[in-house]
């Protein structure tokens, strides 16, 4: 793993980080095989072609928790936040190996609510697989740190992330807007086993898969802000 000022100072400046070897082959294969278990035997996934994927991943399967939540990973999370912090947004992503979806460029300026009420600042409702999304102050965007898991070695043939570097910092920035003069493009290769950090508000697309191989996420977002009430992140979960 890095040290710990690198990759919080990459994370600050760049908007991303990161760390290989977080999980053990054992621990990858043991998170893999709950999921594997629990998709056969509940009807928890959409699935197509292009894309399989479990919302409310953690809720839904419960002993997830333990495999994901080790010793190393609750040392991160502590040396990434100064106050208390608990889990937003749990999502299962697996791109199949013949999968031709890419994601353009984009910020993730939506979060999940348990509910839809007129709260200033809050804008932009959407009703969108059985869940309310909206977007709050910046403020809150700003605060949460999206952390995705690879169950497999991620490279740019199969869908590893893009970036613009410290996009992040300024603020909601369209991606029609990109001046690509000005600006560079980074991607985010990633062992198994390893994680990528990263801040929502940074600038992130993926390609479709070319080499074939399969590409497996566990999605993660933290925060240690609450909404303005009566408002609740929809999927709640202290660490």
């Amino acid at each position: 793993m890095i040290e710990t000022n690198s990759y919080i100072s990459s994370l600050e400046k760049n908007g991303f980080a990161v760390l290989d070897r977080m999980y053990s082959d054992t621990e990858i294969e043991a998170i893999s095989s709950c999921i594997e278990k629990a998709s056969t035997t509940q009807k928890l996934a959409e699935s197509s072609v292009n894309l399989f994927a479990i919302r409310q991943v953690v809720t839904r399967i419960p002993e997830l928790k333990s495999l994901l939540f080790t010793e190393k990973l609750h040392k991160l999370l502590a040396s990434l936040f100064d106050e208390s912090y608990f889990l937003t947004k749990a999502i299962y992503f697996d791109k199949p190996s013949e999968s031709n979806w890419f994601v353009a460029y984009h910020q993730d300026i939506s979060i999940s609510v348990d509910r839809k009420e007129a709260v200033s600042n809050y804008k932009n409702w959407t009703f969108k697989k059985g869940q309310f999304g909206v977007q709050p102050p910046i403020e809150v965007l700003e605060n949460i740190i999206t952390l995705r898991v690879h169950l497999d070695k991620t490279e740019k043939e199969n869908g590893a992330l893009k970036v613009i570097p410290n996009s992040h910092l300024k603020g909601i920035y369209r991606p029609e807007t990109i001046d690509w003069n000005t600006e560079t493009e980074h991607v985010c290769e990633v062992e198994k086993g390893g994680i990528m950090l990263m801040k929502p508000l940074t600038l992130h697309a993926s390609e479709r898969t070319t080499n074939h191989k399969q590409r497996r996420v566990l999605h993660l977002e933290f925060s240690t802000k609450k909404l303005k009430k009566p408002l609740q992140w929809l999927e709640y979960c202290k660490i």
